[in-house]
């Protein structure tokens, strides 16, 4: 008997006795679709390996603390062109803020354009918008 054979006898025999859910309910021929099929020769579901680093860990911990100290000069001549972290902390906020508006607007011009039968496209030009805002 092959593998093929095995699962599909498997799959008969739990089919009347297991509960499978899927976002539309229980439909079973959708499941069965879906199901992921048994196999001797390897893991199906095995756990993620990352591949072997081909760098040693002292020129790592090397290019890091280089990184480091670039980032820290780049740092200071900020600081030395008078820019201060809590304007970068301002600056953040205010650019959350017009994501979120910008946000709002898109939706809104989506449901005009829905309510219009009509492209969110077509609308940019209508109110005088340009695409690339």
């Amino acid at each position: 008997m092959n593998s093929q054979q095995s699962s599909e006898d498997i799959w008969e025999q739990n089919k009347s006795t297991s509960l499978i859910s899927t976002p539309e309910g229980n439909d079973l021929e959708r499941a069965q679709l879906k199901r992921t099929p048994l196999s001797k020769l390897k893991k199906v579901n095995s756990n993620f390996k990352s591949p072997p680093s081909k760098v040693c860990p002292e020129e790592e911990v090397a290019e890091l603390e280089r990184r480091r100290m670039q980032l820290d000069a780049e740092i200071a001549q900020l600081e030395f062109q008078g820019y201060k972290v809590e304007e970068l902390d301002c600056h953040i906020d205010m650019l959350h803020e017009y994501n979120d508006i910008k946000d709002i607007g898109q939706s809104l011009l989506g449901r005009i354009a829905a309510l219009r039968g009509t492209t969110t496209r077509d609308l940019y030009s209508h109110f005088g918008l340009e695409l690339e805002d």
